[in-house]
């Protein structure tokens, strides 16, 4: 599995009422993307924002975050966004009670191993 975990440095903040409504307006179109297991959206405390995503293969990741996509959110974000992949050997599922070591493959919108 691969996390990738992108950030938006920006000297504009965002409350937590407005990080959700701009959120939770995007958040439908992540659910059809090709190998993408889940997101999370972030924002921190300085009401700086960005994301936590999983997925089955790094080539999904890299064709999610291409040059048009980061030319996209340096306009919106008024500053290039911050990438990084990590690879994830093991994931602990505190809510299925399972930990895995393989990358659950998804069919329509289910969780398998």
């Amino acid at each position: 599995m691969i996390v990738t975990i992108v950030r938006f440095p920006t000297s504009a903040t965002a409350s937590l009422d407005a990080a959700t409504q701009m959120f939770a307006g995007s958040a439908a179109t992540y659910l059809e993307v090709p190998g993408l297991l889940g997101k999370i959206y972030l924002r921190a405390e300085d009401g700086s924002v960005g994301g936590v995503y999983w997925w089955t293969e790094r080539h999904h990741a890299e064709g999610k975050f291409t040059q048009e996509w980061r030319n996209g959110v340096t306009e919106k974000y008024g500053a290039p966004p911050i990438v990084e992949f990590f690879d994830a050997p093991v994931v602990v599922d505190s809510i299925l009670g399972a930990v895995r070591t393989e990358t659950p493959q998804v069919f329509h919108g289910q969780d398998t191993l």
